[in-house]
């Protein structure tokens, strides 16, 4: 089956849209445009803040699986791994709904933020590139992106003319889980119309570990006894995603107007989601293989997700007065997911919204860029059944913003100002934040290669529904979660340093970043106990807080003779938050990564050891995490331009690997050793 799907991925057909790069190394990035710092010009080398990029390739052989997933060897991004359907970056330790998921510049207007179970609807085999801003960037995207921003660029609304038919194909297998997944579509022009289609299926089973799904510490914690590795795999983590897509723009002499339209299907288990009966008394014997089976498929919960999205945007050169740009952009979209337990529904989760932008982007005019804009959003969410631990509510948010650049060459500045108002409404009360943001930076390039520059920020989020609202058992966190209606804005001060260096064989970029919360929201225990479900009981309360570390990424290439090269590479992260209540939770420890690549004209191979420390500062009622070494290689064949074939090893040593920040890090480890082989062909 494997070998004939690989053979039917051939015959789809994927965009390549227009690739702002064609490789993923640092050095040939350096002269991209960040589509997602400003509705202007930057470039990658002249952020003031830590930015990375993937292109359509490093896509291709990113980890497979989700979005937090395919992102999470980046310096300062985990995922919050529930099982591999879902799964949310993890920025600096921040997560949930302080980093913003966005598709195109607008949000998802999904369930992902609400709860770590609920997954992104959106796959990163959608994407022509991600766009991944560590730090404040509420600015542009509203107080939602206090911690970060990720943004999934596609290719259905093309914005230049194509001539003829382009397109990409893309499959692959991996062991680890059984694995298949194809993704594919077409792109055609003809005179000023541009036409696009695009599909993916993915399907994996569950997948193996080389020991026991709980955890040594859960095991202790519990009193039950620990019989040490025992290889395995870990139940109800089977995962089904399908999307389909289609888009039409029409691109004229003045601008491009382009509409879209997309469908996902998704079905996935939700690993360590048994209601009601988790661990019993007397269950002591873990080598009882056939009762645990039968328990996860009596217990076991799984998610059938539905999100049908349509999207519109546009540019247009203009001439009104200071400004020569117009964009817009807008999405509609209606969500739904169903938790179904025992093969029955349980509780259903709608989201029904839209969102939009317009931005009105003003002539450079000696190295002064900048741009004013307004964006606006309403979205209708809803919970029913068992886990309906939030009310309705209707969210409405409007905004204004500026950010303005001058770039004298040497040296420059930049700055910002924003204005947001959100409600959040249910059938008993009415809660509205009046929130402004502004943040100020330099810059300045003292000698050829080098880049240094700062930024100070004030940032405020108004509170989630969830926050506000929550009353009720949340199986999810294991926890009965109590909302406050009397939260305030969350606002955070933070400095932010970089530096990049590109000259002769180095390439270095470097960042520091330093926030200071006021009103920080923190979910904490109350130390009582909800009768009914059993369950702690957590309330949301505000406190003020500090998270401090940073991230580095060096590139030595040691030879190179003509299209052949050797070079090491070296990445790192450390981030610490404190709290006036204690350690926040599900911090990630301090990381290290080490590459050695070998590339030709034809074949590039890579050996990457990767180094994760152990996690002791923990929140009341957490567990530490224990540190891990995995190795991984990979070799990437281009026998022919526009094609290719690779295969690579995660995890070769086949330890035992668990990510600290996802809730379910003493219940679900990462997998194990796995091989994936792909094809893939672009014309």
């Amino acid at each position: 089956m494997r070998k004939s799907l690989l053979l039917a991925s051939a015959g789809l057909l994927v965009a390549a849209g227009p690739a702002l790069g064609q490789t993923s190394g640092r050095g040939n990035e350096i002269s991209e445009v960040v589509v997602t710092a400003a509705p202007f010009v930057v470039s990658l080398d002249s952020v003031t803040t830590s930015v990375d990029v993937l292109n359509r390739d490093d896509l291709d052989t990113a980890n497979a699986g989700g979005l937090g997933e395919a992102l999470s060897d980046l310096p300062g991004v985990r995922s919050s791994f529930f099982g591999p359907g879902a799964s949310r970056p993890v920025i600096r330790g921040l997560a949930g709904p302080r980093v913003l998921v966005l598709t195109n510049g607008v949000g998802m207007v999904d369930a992902s933020a609400l709860s770590p179970d609920h997954q992104v609807a959106v796959d990163p085999q959608e994407a022509r590139r991600i766009e991944v801003l560590r730090g404040p960037a509420a600015l542009a995207y509203g107080g939602s992106a206090i911690g970060g921003v990720v943004n999934v660029i596609d290719d259905r609304i093309a914005e230049a003319p194509v001539d003829g038919i382009k397109g990409r194909v893309f499959g692959a297998i991996s062991s680890v889980d059984t694995g298949e997944m194809a993704s594919g579509a077409l792109k055609a022009g003809t005179g000023p119309w541009v036409f696009s289609l695009d599909a993916l299926r993915r399907q994996t089973e569950d997948y193996d570990v080389p020991t026991g799904a709980e955890s040594r510490r859960q095991l202790v914690a519990e009193g039950e006894e620990y019989l040490g590795p025992q290889s395995g795999h870990v139940e109800n983590t089977a995962v089904t995603i399908e999307s389909y897509g289609a888009g039409v723009s029409y691109v004229g002499e003045r601008g491009f107007l382009g509409l879209a339209v997309k469908q996902t299907d998704s079905r996935y288990g939700v690993p360590g989601h048994a209601h009601e009966h988790g661990h019993d008394d007397d269950h002591d014997d873990h080598d009882d293989h056939e009762d645990e089976d039968d328990h996860g498929e009596e217990e076991g919960v799984r998610i059938d997700l539905k999100q049908t999205r349509y999207d519109l945007r546009g540019g247009m050169n203009l001439a009104l007065g200071p400004f020569e740009r117009l964009r817009v952009s807008g999405g509609y979209a209606d969500y739904e997911h169903v938790e179904i337990e025992d093969g029955a529904p349980a509780t259903r989760f709608l989201s029904e919204g839209w969102e939009g932008r317009l931005e009105l982007v003003q002539a450079e005019r000696n190295g002064w860029q900048g741009a004013v804009g307004l964006q606006a959003l309403t979205r209708d969410f809803d919970a029913l059944g068992d886990e309906a631990y939030v009310p309705a509510v209707e969210i409405n948010e409007a905004g204004i913003f500026t950010l303005q650049r001058l770039d004298r060459g040497g040296w420059g500045v930049e700055g910002g100002l924003r204005f947001d108002r959100r409600s959040l409404e249910t059938a008993a009360v009415k809660a509205e934040f009046d929130n402004v943001s502004a943040s100020f930076g330099a810059f300045a390039r003292p000698a050829a290669g080098w880049y240094a520059g700062f930024s100070l920020s004030r940032t405020a989020r108004a509170p989630t529904e969830a926050e506000l609202f929550a009353d009720g058992a949340h199986i999810a966190t294991r926890a009965y979660e109590v909302g406050n209606p009397n939260l305030d804005s969350e606002v955070s001060y933070a400095l932010d340093a970089t530096l990049h260096y590109d000259g002769g064989p180095w390439d270095a970029d470097l960042h520091a970043f330093a926030v200071r919360y006021e009103g920080f929201i923190d979910l904490r225990p109350t130390g009582a106990e909800d009768a009914e479900s059993e369950l702690g009981i957590f309330t949301y309360q505000q406190t003020d807080a500090e998270f401090w570390g940073g991230e580095a990424e060096v590139a030595y290439r040691l030879w190179q003779d003509g299209d052949r090269s050797f070079t090491l590479e070296g990445a790192a992260d450390y981030v610490r938050g404190d709290t006036d209540l204690g350690a926040p939770a599900r911090i990630p420890p301090w990381s290290a990564t080490g590459r050695a690549i070998f590339a030709t004209g034809w074949w590039t191979g890579k050996l990457e050891l990767r180094q994760v420390g152990e996690q002791t500062r923990v929140a009341q009622g957490e567990l530490p995490t224990d540190s891990y070494r995995m190795i991984n290689a990979s070799v990437v064949v281009r026998p022919t331009d526009g094609f290719k074939v690779f295969l690579e090893g995660r995890n070769l040593n086949d330890t035992e690997a668990r990510e600290h920040a996802s809730f379910l890090k003493d219940l679900a480890p990462l997998p194990g050793r796995s091989f994936r082989l792909g094809v893939g062909y672009t014309f």
